[in-house]
């Protein structure tokens, strides 16, 4: 199968893909149909994509176009989702999903939760985010690639953040990356209780 990876092109899972098999075509920069009609495939994988995939583009994969996202949706949609579920104490974890014309709103394939220790740090919270998303994207691989994977609608409200949301808490970071996640949720309570 002809896979279009969405995402790093250095990314581990280009490599899996291949493994499998699968012809992989790899791209950070944005598409559009024009550049589809160029470079057809047959699935969409995207993960670490930094742009939104227009409609006229996800026709092209009718269930064929899945997203890996590291937060347990619904919750933590959009950008910076480990930051956002320290931060708003949301249930923390992985999904895979597939792509519709929303932001991370699609139908839930596969989810798997986390829990952090409190040596985490932001840095290596996200790094066990990745590990786990990985691995749970080639566990679940052969089945999404055939069709035969489940399909569960996602349920509740949860949440989004936009890039810009987290301006206001930046100050908070006080060792970058590597501030320890225990040490975040305890400096953003007490700057919730000080406003």
């Amino acid at each position: 199968m002809k896979v279009l990876f969405l995402g790093p092109t250095d990314s581990r899972l280009v490599d899996y893909l291949r493994s499998t098999g699968d012809d992989v075509v790899a791209r950070f920069n944005r598409i559009d149909p024009a550049w589809l009609e160029e470079h057809p495939c047959e699935f969409l994988v995207s993960y670490g994509y930094q742009h939104i995939l227009p409609k006229t583009v996800l026709d092209r994969f009718p269930d064929r176009a899945i997203n890996l996202h590291v937060a347990l949706l619904p919750w933590n949609r959009g950008s910076d989702p480990n930051f956002w579920s320290i931060v708003e104490d949301t249930p923390k974890g992985v999904s895979i999903h597939y792509l519709d014309e929303g932001i991370d709103t699609g139908d839930i394939i596969v989810q798997h939760e986390l829990a952090f220790s409190a040596d985490d740090t932001l840095r290596t919270s996200f790094e066990k985010l990745h590990v786990a998303i990985e691995t749970l994207f080639r566990e679940h691989w052969p089945h999404i690639r055939a069709g035969t994977c489940a399909r569960t609608p996602q349920q509740g409200p949860g949440s989004f953040h936009r890039a810009t949301d987290k301006n206001r808490l930046i100050h908070l970071l006080t060792d970058g990356w590597d501030t320890p996640i225990a040490r975040l949720a305890t400096q953003v309570s007490r700057n919730v209780r000080g406003s």
